[in-house]
């Protein structure tokens, strides 16, 4: 057997190579259970290897134990992920279905209220909806469960005693998933304020050299300090052996605000070389898992072709994760877009356009992105409510887009059966 190294994304990883006479005894191939087609890029893991699949589909396959079969992971955007097995001196072939997530937005509320929660699986019944987003670490950094990982680093004891909890998470996914529900971790990154109260030496200064907050009064981690970059993937890992399917970064960026102070200088390099260097080493963190990564951006990312000043621009990003999420809120977008200043006014428009202007500046097809879509009422502009003309409008638009389906945003949990396509 000999041994190849290759570079995938961002990792250097050993995988077994086939001698002719041996891949002449037996194929391995990834196809669209639709069309019959190959599948380019598929990622292939088994216990320590990692393949991806050429332009005929085919990959290299692990040799099986000689008494058994070798289980594999197959995963590749915009379809389910399969697991299968190699059997020695047996062909295989793997037929991936196609699958688009249409989702709405649980906080750690809302996955512990059983009210809340109950609402959000029942629209999977009645509307499009099949999948959910659900905080494993939220914007305050409360998690849902008992997490060894925030509870190893200290910062769940600087979580206030009320916190939501599930007893038994991993049984509850498992519920959701035998409902047919696709379902996405979102964890908030740096905005981290328990973190930062327990490891104040990671978290970002002020111009003064004092701990700095936002206007939530929260304190963030200084996403500079590589050190600090482990207890989020921790929680990720987490997540993963949970047997969430996709683990989603959010607050993956520096903090908005001028004058402060980071470990490293704040430059535009510096910035970016930190949230390609965190997402590089969450997927070497998660590969073992084969779970979909995916990175929550700036709606204005898609438009400048700066790092936006927090270190997000999008050509970096599409090496290191399977889904960009763009946020396309409308009220998000404050100082519009040529020949749009009113942005509620014309959801779709803001949807479409932003996401033809990533696809054409990225070079990634619409499958590579799934845009997070405004569900609650206007803050900036005219404070209209978003029902179903408005959330239809964004759907509209980013299924024309052909994106990975799409992402229904509410803060207060609640969405309302008749806003939503059937």
């Amino acid at each position: 057997m000999i041994k190849r190294l290759i570079f995938w994304g961002p990792l250097l990883l050993w995988f077994p190579l086939l001698t002719s006479a041996s891949a002449g005894n037996i194929t391995a191939t990834v196809i669209d259970s639709s069309t019959g087609q190959p599948i380019v890029g598929a990622t292939i893991v088994s216990v320590d290897h990692v393949w991806v699949s050429a332009r005929d589909g085919s990959f290299p396959p692990p040799e099986a134990e000689s008494d058994g079969a070798m289980a594999i992971s197959v995963k590749a955007p915009g379809y389910a992920r399969v697991e299968a097995s190699i059997v020695r001196g047996k062909p295989v072939t793997v037929a991936m279905t196609p699958s688009r997530p249409k989702a709405v937005y649980l906080s750690a509320y809302g996955i512990a209220s059983r009210t809340l929660r109950d609402a959000a699986v029942a629209l999977s019944g009645r509307t499009a909806i099949n999948a959910l987003v659900i905080d494993i670490k939220g914007d305050r950094g409360i998690a849902p469960y008992r997490s060894a990982a925030r509870e190893r680093i200290g910062a769940q004891a600087h979580v206030g005693a009320h916190t939501p909890r599930v007893e038994n998470l991993p049984a509850l996914l498992k519920s959701l998933h035998d409902r047919g529900l696709y379902l996405i971790a979102r964890i908030v990154v740096f905005k981290d304020d328990p973190l930062a109260a327990a490891h104040p030496e990671w978290a970002v200064r002020d111009s003064d050299g004092s701990v700095w907050r936002d206007r939530e009064h929260l304190r963030w981690i200084d996403p500079t300090i590589s050190a600090a970059w482990s207890p989020h993937l921790d929680v990720a890992e987490e997540a993963a052996r949970m047997g969430f399917d996709e683990i989603q970064f959010d607050y993956l960026r520096f903090p908005d605000a001028p004058g402060l102070q980071f470990h490293e200088a704040n430059t535009a390099e510096h910035r970016i070389g930190a949230i390609t260097g965190f997402l590089a080493a969450a997927r070497e963190r998660l590969v073992r898992y084969n779970v979909y990564v995916s990175a929550d951006i700036f709606g204005y990312v898609c438009w400048n072709l700066n790092d936006t000043d927090i270190g997000q621009q999008l050509e970096t990003l599409g090496d290191l994760v399977d889904y960009i999420s763009p946020m396309l809120y409308p009220s998000g977008f404050s100082w519009g877009l040529p020949g749009c200043r009113r942005p509620t006014e014309h959801p779709g428009e803001i949807v479409s356009r932003s996401l033809e202007e990533a696809i054409r500046r990225s070079g990634l097809p619409g499958v590579r992105f799934r845009p997070w879509l405004q569900g609650f009422r206007d803050y900036a502009f005219d404070r209209r409510t978003f029902g179903a003309t408005e959330i239809r409008a964004q759907i509209e638009a980013a299924e024309s887009a052909q994106t990975d389906g799409w992402m229904l945003w509410n803060p207060r949990n609640q969405y309302d059966p008749a806003t939503l396509p059937r």
